[in-house]
């Protein structure tokens, strides 16, 4: 288009972020993001206040969203309370899986499945699985929640019986001593607060110190000063990739 003067009216440039044409790709991660953030806040909320008295309003406020934008991402509270519980086991079977794969003995393997467990615990969905009764949810996605509990139990008494196997651990009851160990890291989840003086790394390793030394077959040396190692698995880590960076919450 020319005006008068015969020179070319030229329109403003149209950005990606302005235009409504932007890749699917973006458009999917932009979705993802915001569902994430649906999770998280409501994962929050549940165990500040209960799952019983948070409202889906209480969540879209504290996002600063409408109630009916909730609904492109989840269609109600139980769903996203599923959701939640799904997060947290997926984290657990993930450090389960790799644990399995490494080489070592069974009094190892139980001490960095202890580790990462005690980690997973220090974190919103981890705490979900402990401290919001699955009796809320249908008895469809109860028998799910259940399930995954289970395979997590199957695990520590699976590294246990190697390691009596082994001979890393003394015989014992191989499912009191997994209760034993279990019923102590999730109590992590319900006094866990951050801000204390314990980072999540280091509740793990002194938790795994402690609760292996009651298993071991013989005594186990005082453990080197803490170095990095393999970090348990995050809610939303792609098989193999490498996690966002994250500040570290303190016990």
């Amino acid at each position: 288009m020319r005006g008068r003067s015969g020179s070319a009216h030229k329109l403003a440039p149209t950005t990606d972020a302005d235009s409504p044409w932007r890749p699917f790709e973006d458009r999917r991660r932009d979705r993802d993001v915001k569902r994430d953030a649906v999770l998280r806040t409501a994962a929050q909320l549940f165990l500040e206040l209960g799952y019983d008295r948070t409202s889906l309003a209480e969540v879209a406020e504290r996002l600063n969203i409408t109630k009916p934008a909730l609904y492109n991402y989840f269609g109600s509270k139980e769903e996203i309370l599923a959701e939640c519980y799904r997060l947290g086991q997926e984290m657990s079977q993930a450090s389960l899986t790799a644990i399995a794969a490494m080489p070592g003995t069974g009094l190892e393997r139980v001490g960095a499945l202890i580790r990462d467990y005690a980690e997973i615990m220090t974190r919103d969905f981890g705490q979900c699985l402990v401290r919001v009764d699955d009796r809320v949810l249908s008895p469809d996605s109860r028998r799910h929640v259940r399930a995954g509990k289970r395979l997590i139990d199957q695990g520590f008494r699976r590294f246990i019986s190697e390691g009596v196997a082994d001979g890393s651990i003394l015989p014992c009851d191989v499912k009191v001593a997994a209760f034993t160990v279990a019923g102590a890291l999730n109590w992590i989840g319900h006094w866990y607060r951050p801000g204390g003086e314990l980072e999540p790394q280091q509740l793990g390793e002194e938790f795994a110190r402690r609760l292996t030394m009651g298993l071991a077959a013989a005594p186990q040396p005082e453990p080197a000063p803490a170095r990095r190692r393999r970090r348990p698995p995050e809610a939303g880590d792609e098989p193999g990739g490498a996690a966002p960076k994250k500040r570290r919450k303190a016990l």
